[in-house]
């Protein structure tokens, strides 16, 4: 593996802030979200965060000097459980602590379930500029079957109240191949969510993820690979239609709505986590790019929030992992990266990986321009194994 030179300070910085409660956890869901016995201690895990986030600046500033903060991303969980003043104060502290740039994509989750009038308008204030919410379907029977706490009139009554609040980007979460679901029922949840005409459709399948409720015990009816196929195919052709291109596997934007947040993390760009469970990314100016994960059970990340034992991993990824580290992100992108941001990103030289790059190319996986990385329909839809060609 080539020597690694020194990555280039120009590469974005994000903040990843993880909120791990919701009202109910949903049985597909993997992430590390919970369902708390009360109220959650929403002021206490503020102070938590802003303690955790003191403790990375002592830790890592060296790879953070004079770099602004270009995307904030408050995930879950269900960020929208947090009562506005809390929302307004981490915000506040944030920006005591961080170089955030006045022009930043700072995203909130919400569950439409979840919405209280009003709460838009103040998240509003405190500066959340991008929404995120939560529909999965529009069938209120799917709804159910998926564990959902909303219905698809919650969607709806959600979408005014953020409009009227002034927020003017918006994403919707939408699920394809949902039990009983044919391509006709996804085309139709799809219809109804453009009615309500977001700028931006995270648009995936769903998966049975280890570990969840519907992997140990799968839902009637799912449909079968080659129908999931159909239903993608058919979907993407009717966002192409209505405006929407598709610029990564299951995100579908209007003109200069992709998400800055997302494309930061596609790019290989640099992120900041804080919460509990929350992971980061840094690149320092020796080259060394290291990873990062704080403790995932909401109280142990509390209880150590301003100390060393809040990590539960943390080290640099070596310099024979990087190439596939890189391309797992930067591969989804339907238009791919600039070659040379292999260099910029990870210190290494292309040639590193000539041999990869040769044989994907005369497999048709990767387009055949050494100018860009950048993967052909087959290398989308066979992505996995286009990924293995860049493995140690």
């Amino acid at each position: 593996m080539a020597t690694a030179r020194v990555v280039n300070r120009a590469i974005p910085l994000g903040l990843y802030v993880h909120l791990p409660w919701c009202v109910r956890k949903c049985p597909y869901c993997d992430f590390n979200s919970h369902a708390p016995r009360g109220t959650p201690p929403f002021e206490a895990y503020v102070d938590a965060l802003l303690a955790d986030l003191d403790a990375d600046l002592r830790d890592a500033g060296a790879a953070l000097h004079a770099r602004s903060v270009a995307t904030i991303f408050f995930g879950g969980g269900t960020p929208s459980l947090f009562p506005d003043v809390a929302i307004a104060r981490l915000m506040d502290g944030l920006r005591a602590r961080l170089d955030v740039s006045a022009a930043a994509e700072i995203t909130l989750e919400a569950n439409p379930g979840t919405v209280e009038h009003g709460r838009f308008a103040a998240y509003r204030a405190a500066g959340i500029n991008r929404l995120s919410l939560g529909a999965q379907s529009f069938d209120d029977a799917r709804l159910a079957a998926l564990g959902r706490i909303h219905r698809s009139a919650d969607t709806a009554a959600a979408m005014d109240e953020a409009r009227a609040a002034g927020f003017d980007n918006i994403n919707l979460d939408l699920m394809y191949a949902l039990p009983g679901q044919d391509v006709p029922a996804a085309l139709a949840d799809l219809d109804a969510a453009l009615r309500l005409a977001p700028e931006h459709i995270s648009h995936y399948q769903l998966t049975l993820e280890p570990g969840t409720p519907f992997a140990r015990t799968p839902p009637p009816r799912l449909p079968d690979a080659d129908t999931a196929w159909a239903m993608q195919e058919a979907c993407q052709a009717y966002l192409a239609s209505a405006g929407y291109a598709q610029y990564e596997v299951s995100a579908y934007a209007r003109p200069g709505r992709q998400a800055r947040h997302n494309l930061l993390y596609w790019t290989f760009g640099d992120y900041l986590g804080i919460g509990a469970g929350a992971h980061a990314k840094l690149s320092f100016a020796d080259g060394r790019i290291e990873r990062r994960a704080k403790r995932r059970n909401p109280g142990l990340y509390m209880a150590h929030a301003a100390t060393a034992a809040r990590l539960e991993s943390s080290g640099g990824i070596a310099r024979a992992e990087l190439p596939f580290e890189f391309m797992l992100n930067v591969l989804r992108l339907n238009d791919g990266v600039a070659a040379d941001s292999f260099s910029a990103r990870t210190g290494l030289t292309l040639e590193s990986i000539a041999a990869p790059l040769q044989r994907a190319r005369a497999d048709g996986l990767l387009v055949d321009d050494a100018r860009v990385l950048r993967a052909t329909p087959l290398g989308l839809r066979f992505l996995n194994d286009l990924l293995q060609r860049f493995l140690p």
